[in-house]
């Protein structure tokens, strides 16, 4: 029983050790991070918010630590053609386009000398006081900050009938390109949700390219309809924990999945010990 128990704590920590060492090559150093935010604010506390003051000390660090913000287009052109990116390259994303991505989040970002992709839904854009007006999203454009679709309404794209699906991909990219005068080419997935078949309709649509809320870093040559990012999310809000997603994104990727694999095992209490962030 005794020898049991040891075996029980040990394991865990062998756990670790063997998917760092894994997941080292393919770590903190390799591949290109996208960060998901959505609502910076000091007045909603929900899980997709951030407080200035987090959001402000996030950006501070990527601008002390030598990191490089980079356009959509970079990051496409990088992937698929090996075009060089700037030293550190980070692509800092927003979803939704809320109005205090414009009120809060801008001035940040301007204050680093960082810039942004914000990912909008455009039925809400001049419709609802939550969320941008056209006259702020050309002002950030003019600035310097790059926008993209997130539909018409935020419809959960795998639930759309074609028609339904189409227009949410076609209009929303329209109207985009009708404010802002130029190319639309990118898509966040609503949710997060996206199968094969919306992969299809979106490259139908003319997108080069989407996001979904996976975990992970993006590397050459992926399926470039389904690319990572980096949630920054209510449950991993404190500065420590974005700093350990940033920088070690794949060792978390790993334990992560070496968790679930547990689980789907049947070692519940052992897969409960391996921390993930």
């Amino acid at each position: 029983m005794f020898k049991k128990r040891i075996v029980l704590w040990l394991l865990p920590l062998f756990v670790l050790l063997f998917a760092f060492l894994v997941y080292l090559p393919t770590s903190s150093f390799a591949g290109i991070p996208v960060l998901n935010y959505h609502q910076i604010n000091d007045e909603s506390h929900n899980a997709l918010t951030l407080s200035s003051h987090e959001f402000d000390a996030q950006m501070a660090y990527l601008k002390k630590a030598g990191y490089t913000s980079i356009s959509p287009n970079q990051l496409f052109d990088y992937l698929e053609s090996n075009t060089p990116l700037p030293p550190n390259p980070v692509l800092i994303t927003f979803d939704d386009g809320y109005e205090d991505n414009y009120r809060v989040a801008y001035p940040i970002l301007q204050k680093y000398g960082l810039t942004a992709t914000i990912f909008l839904i455009t039925d809400f854009i001049n419709t609802n006081n939550r969320y941008l007006t056209w006259t702020q999203v050309k002002e950030m454009q003019d600035q310097g900050l790059n926008f993209a679709s997130h539909t018409l309404n935020h419809a959960i794209l795998t639930k759309e009938a074609d028609d339904s699906l189409q227009a949410q991909l076609v209009k929303s990219r329209e109207a985009l390109e009708y404010q802002l005068k130029q190319k639309v080419e990118f898509l966040a997935y609503p949710g997060g949700f996206y199968n094969q078949h919306v992969i299809a309709m979106a490259k139908k649509a003319g997108y080069r390219g989407a996001f979904t809320i996976n975990f992970g870093r993006n590397y050459k040559h992926p399926n470039l309809y389904s690319l990572n990012r980096i949630p920054i999310f209510y449950a991993n809000h404190t500065f420590l924990h974005f700093g350990l997603r940033l920088k070690f994104t794949q060792e978390l990727l790993a334990l992560q999945n070496f968790k679930n694999y547990l689980r789907n095992f049947g070692a519940i209490t052992v897969a409960n010990w391996i921390p993930t962030i």
